[in-house]
């Protein structure tokens, strides 16, 4: 997945309302910019870190500028942008790039299933069962090499695992793909002390059948691709509230 437009380095100055940043631009100006997640962003959004952003000469478009990667200080690229694992996965699909999903030849995105829920994608192949693919978003570092998921309370998370495992339950088969935005992780885990709900869901949907797999994503200035397969480990990455 190759950006639109070609990035600039920045400095942020300051993150708020979830949605919006202050930047500062190479010339001196300061400009607000988009920013596409609305998770915690644990580490990845401290003033004065320099960022990657996205220009647009749209105008119907409030802001200019996008931001779409953090720079840390080791000079890791970490992608913050929520709405691209889709599709990255997409076209790792399309490609047979996810081992695990190869021999499935027709791809369908923003599938209904549950109560109210969409799959990110439903897989189908001739003498293959279908399969419900959600694809979670995981910048979250904090110890080790382990990525974790999710960085702050998520019932529609949740919600998605409890719909996978019924899904699973009633024979078909259910993927959950985390998509680590990150390159200095090489294994996921859940977050359970952040979101002890979503920990007990992970469990319960693991033990319905709910496949969960993990790969790393390839990240440059000039777009994301994906990258190889790592371990999902079981349990939590850090042990529930009491």
């Amino acid at each position: 997945m190759r950006f639109q437009s070609p990035l600039r380095r920045v400095r942020l100055l300051r993150r708020y309302k979830r949605f919006l940043s202050d930047i500062l631009l190479e010339d001196g100006t300061q400009h607000v910019a988009h920013c596409p997640n609305p998770g915690a962003m644990t580490g990845l959004a401290e003033p004065g870190m320099p960022i990657w952003v996205e220009g647009n000469d749209n105008p119907r478009r409030k802001l200019r500028y996008a931001w779409r990667l953090t720079e840390l200080p080791d000079g890791t690229l970490v992608n913050i942008d929520t709405s691209t694992p889709n599709r990255i996965v997409a076209e790792a699909l399309r490609s047979g790039a996810v081992p695990a999903l190869a021999a499935y030849d027709t791809h369908r995105a923003e599938v209904r299933y549950g109560q109210a829920s969409r799959a990110g994608f439903l897989l189908s192949g001739a003498g293959l069962p279908d399969v419900l693919v959600e694809v979670k978003s995981v910048t979250l570092r904090r110890a080790g090499r382990l990525g974790e998921f999710p960085d702050t309370v998520t019932a529609r998370g949740a919600r998605h695992l409890a719909e996978l495992a019924a899904a699973a339950g009633e024979g078909r088969r259910a993927v959950l793909l985390y998509l680590l935005g990150r390159s200095d992780c090489d294994a996921v885990a859940v977050a359970g002390d952040i979101d002890p709900a979503y920990a007990r869901g992970a469990e319960a949907a693991r033990a319905a059948g709910v496949e969960m797999i993990a790969h790393t994503t390839r990240i440059a200035p000039e777009g994301l691709t994906l990258g190889p397969a790592v371990p999902v480990r079981p349990g939590s990455g850090k042990s529930p509230s009491k």
